[in-house]
């Protein structure tokens, strides 16, 4: 199953393991940690256009909702008008309802790949040499049982509830009526690290710390922009 995905696995190991030998004059025994870290936040870099397309799309459905919303009050018990007066929303607006879904799929690939390059005992048929590193002294290819006394485990789960603590924050106060359950699923990092070596707990911290970071930072107040986005498709029709 996924034998699709034994080409990208290994490319993906042949260069982590190329960025820890350059790196290892200066890095040392962190050689393979930083690496690691290195080449996540390469593949994140690299996808973060899908991640503005993403928050496009959120936007978009936001400012769509007031709309959507009189529409199913005026035309909830005939759903083909409903269907069709939905569409000319989405016509005039020049916004997809499922704007910003195609990002967050497009991205599964990805996430996987590294998964499986950060939690496989082999790659292509070899040893997976990566899990062989050490992060402070214990080894990144290391479960929870093995690391149960080791203070780096313990950090790095409290890093990962911080993270997860910012994560959350934001999602409450970007949707404050959402359900609580959704609050505490930045968290299940927290209780995935005790399931994955630590190599790949060290890819969730980094990629969380990024996704965290990316939003703070593509959701800054931008003036009269941010104003703009809070007025209706049909508005801005008028308007114009």
């Amino acid at each position: 199953m996924f034998d699709f995905l034994d080409v990208p696995v290994s490319g993906a190991y042949h260069l982590v393991t190329w960025l820890a030998s350059i790196t290892q004059p200066v890095t040392g025994t962190l050689a393979v940690s930083v690496a690691i870290i290195v080449f996540t936040l390469c593949v994140r870099l690299l996808l973060h256009p899908l991640s503005r397309a993403a928050l496009r799309g959120e936007r978009a459905r936001a400012v769509m909702q007031p709309e959507l919303q009189k529409l199913q009050k005026k035309h909830g018990n005939n759903p083909d008008r409903l269907r069709q007066e939905v569409a000319k929303l989405q016509e005039e607006s020049g916004v997809s309802l499922f704007a910003g879904c195609l990002p967050m799929f497009a991205q599964l690939p990805f996430f996987w790949v590294m998964y499986q390059l950060f939690s496989s005992a082999t790659v292509a048929g070899e040893p997976n040499s990566l899990l062989a590193g050490t992060l402070f002294g214990s080894p990144l290819g290391a479960h929870w049982p093995a690391l149960s006394g080791s203070p780096v485990y313990f950090g790095l789960a409290a890093l990962l509830a911080i993270v997860a603590w910012f994560s959350s924050r934001w999602q409450a106060r970007q949707s404050p009526d959402s359900p609580k359950f959704l609050r505490l699923m930045p968290y299940g990092t927290v209780l995935a690290a005790g399931f994955v070596p630590l190599a790949a707990g060290l890819y969730l911290l980094t990629t969380t710390t990024w996704t965290v970071a990316e939003r703070a930072w593509l959701r800054r107040p931008r003036g009269e922009n941010a104003a703009l986005t809070a007025v209706s498709p049909r508005d801005r029709t008028r308007k114009a």
